[in-house]
């Protein structure tokens, strides 16, 4: 049962509800994956996103802050949500097809403005969370799973407009690529988009302070999709949506699109 999968970091389900409408009328993924939905479960639209043809959702929400969600044409059951570091957050949410994939959707924190947890408690926070992701997979490996959403951490090089500028900067310190690292490793997950697209720059956020974002195309590899390595050759057709980054009020995060012929 081949099905396409998209993640996207919407900062605000509610605000862009018309945005996630059209990418839903003209993508017409399968599976939808929302990060930094900022809405109670009940407040999201979801009504609007069945007429459209998805009329299944499993959420974890919160009342302006976090919040992830994932919509799907396809049938699909709660498989767990975890509170990784304890943080009382809205942060993942699991669903599992009909065909056994697991699909998790994390919503890692960004981590704040200082890469020194000894002085800001968020980037501890950020830290601890891996850590904890790190953790789970090693105490239960997963299979037959796909892990997406925003992890707000740039690993390569070439996830960022200019590694030596940035090392220093929350989301691509080496501190955070280790602990990105150790996560996946934990899981035996493989990045699919890289694995796909082995080569060249590639960013699915730009900052809201660039009001020339596109010319200036000073971006970060945020967002990723990848899957556990029992099925991770079946996907294919990886992309990124960086046109979306320009449409009318729209997130700072541009949709991460994979197939699976599974």
């Amino acid at each position: 049962m081949p099905f396409t999968l998209a993640t996207w970091n919407i900062n605000s389900v509610r605000l862009r509800e018309t945005l996630v409408a059209r990418l839903l009328e003209e993508e017409t993924p399968d599976v939808l994956c929302l990060q930094e939905c900022k809405s109670p479960v009940d407040k999201i639209p979801r009504e609007a996103f069945t007429a459209l043809g998805y009329p299944h959702m499993v959420a974890r929400g919160q009342k302006g802050y976090n919040g992830v969600a994932i919509l799907s044409k396809l049938p699909i059951e709660e498989a767990g949500a975890a509170d990784h570091a304890d943080l009382g957050h809205a942060r993942h949410i699991a669903g599992r097809l009909a065909n056994g994939v697991t699909i998790h959707n994390y919503y890692v924190p960004a981590g704040g403005d200082k890469p020194d947890r000894a002085i800001n408690e968020k980037f501890g926070q950020k830290l601890d969370y891996l850590t904890a992701m790190r953790d789970t997979f090693h105490a239960d490996r997963p299979e037959k799973a796909i892990l997406v959403g925003d992890l707000n951490i740039a690993p390569r090089e070439d996830d960022v407009w200019d590694h030596k500028k940035l090392l220093k900067v929350v989301s691509h310190t080496p501190i955070e690529v280790e602990h990105l690292a150790q996560t996946q490793d934990a899981g035996g997950w493989v990045d699919v988009t890289r694995a796909d697209i082995p080569q060249g720059n590639l960013y699915s956020w730009w900052s809201y302070r660039a009001p020339d974002w596109d010319t200036a195309d000073k971006g970060r590899r945020l967002d990723h999709i990848w899957a556990t390595g029992d099925i991770a050759q079946a996907a294919h057709s990886s992309r990124i949506l960086r046109d979306v980054r320009g449409w009318e009020k729209p997130s700072d995060h541009a949709p991460v699109f994979a197939t699976f012929d599974l």
